[in-house]
C-alpha cells in the first residue's frame, strides 16, 4: 500500500506516555511501526515495511565506512517496534520522550514517507527560526517549475 504522510495534527501525550496517531493513517500503520530518534530532537515513525527498506540501505552503506557503522549502531539502538492499540495509540519510551523533550502538547506531521513527532513548543520555535528559509525555498521551487 502506497501511503503519503502529509498534514499536521496535535495529539496530547497521556500520563502513561501514549500518543494517539492521526486517525487518517491508522489503517496504514496498523501492521506495526518503528519509532526512532529523528533529526533536530524529534521522533520519526516509519511503517514497518518502509523501515526495512531504509534499514537495508543503512546496513549496506556501513559495511566499510566507520562513520556509517556508528550511525547504524545509533539508529538501530534507538529504534523501537510498536503496534498501535485499538485506539491508534503507541507508547513512547522514556528515552524517546526525553530525547524529543516531549510534554503533554505534541505535534505529529507527515514527512511524506514517515511521521515526525515534536514537542509543540519546540515545533513552533523551529518553524519561526526557519520561516525565511522556507519562504526562499518555496519561491525558488515555484520559479523552477514555472
Amino acid at each position: 500500500m502506497s501511503v503519503r504522510f502529509v498534514g499536521t495534527y496535535t495529539p496530547k501525550l497521556d500520563d502513561k506516555g501514549r500518543l494517539t496517531l492521526p486517525a487518517r493513517f491508522r489503517d496504514a500503520l496498523a501492521g506495526g511501526v518503528m519509532v526512532t530518534k529523528g533529526q533536530d530532537h524529534s521522533l520519526s515513525v516509519y511503517r514497518a515495511e518502509e523501515f526495512d527498506v531504509i534499514a537495508g540501505k543503512i546496513v549496506e552503506a556501513s559495511r566499510n565506512d566507520p562513520e556509517a557503522r556508528a550511525f547504524q549502531r545509533y539508529f538501530f539502538a534507538s529504534s523501537e517496534e510498536q503496534r498501535p492499540d485499538g485506539q491508534g495509540r503507541i507508547t513512547l519510551s522514556a528515552d524517546h520522550r526525553s530525547y524529543a523533550g516531549l510534554s503533554k502538547e505534541c505535534v505529529v506531521f507527515g514527512s511524506f514517507d514517515h511521521l515526525e513527532i515534536w514537542d509543540a513548543a519546540a515545533w513552533r520555535d523551529y518553524q519561526s527560526q526557519h520561516e525565511e528559509n522556507f519562504s526562499a525555498a518555496n519561491s525558488a521551487a515555484l520559479n523552477a517549475v514555472l
